[in-house]
């Protein structure tokens, strides 16, 4: 099986082509017959579903990750913990998810820019909806201290 496609896409850092390369190739691989389960990149592909906003296919993958890759893959279902968390709008716990887990090397990049996005679109999704908001309110739902919410710019 060729991964280069998903290899080369994160290390150029475009996070956005992930989710939709492992979708083609998982479908080519299924397609073909060939048994894929112990080498897919299970946690970039739901990671990359998350980051385009695509959590009702994150979950349907989940569905399909095998129950021994779950059960013998800490970092996959440290994954899955943030996507349980964006499903639950839990904005606080999403950030305790990417900071509760020690990342791969593979994924830390990805895990970063993940977060980075993430914080931006809820720092925007604040200053939209409040004209007045608490610090504490801020701090919690954009994942920082509360010196560090009052220092954002």
């Amino acid at each position: 099986m060729d991964l280069s496609a998903v290899k080369t896409a994160l290390e150029s850092k475009s996070y956005d082509k992930i989710a939709d390369i492992c979708d083609n190739l998982m479908l080519q691989v299924a397609a073909d017959g060939v048994a894929f389960h112990d080498e897919w990149p299970y946690s970039v592909h739901l990671l990359a579903h998350f980051y385009v906003h695509d959590i009702n296919s994150a979950r349907f993958l989940w569905k399909t990750i095998p129950s021994s890759i779950k059960e013998s893959n800490p970092e996959v279902n440290a994954v899955w913990k943030i996507g349980q968390q964006l499903w639950l709008r839990n904005y606080g716990g999403v950030h305790e998810a990417v900071r509760g887990f020690e990342w791969s090397p593979e994924l830390q990049c990805f895990i970063s820019a993940f977060s980075e996005l993430y914080t931006k679109e809820i720092f925007q999704l604040l200053v939209s909806a409040y004209s007045t908001i608490s610090v504490e309110d801020a701090a919690l739902f954009l994942g920082m201290s509360d010196d560090g919410a009052t220092s954002c710019k």
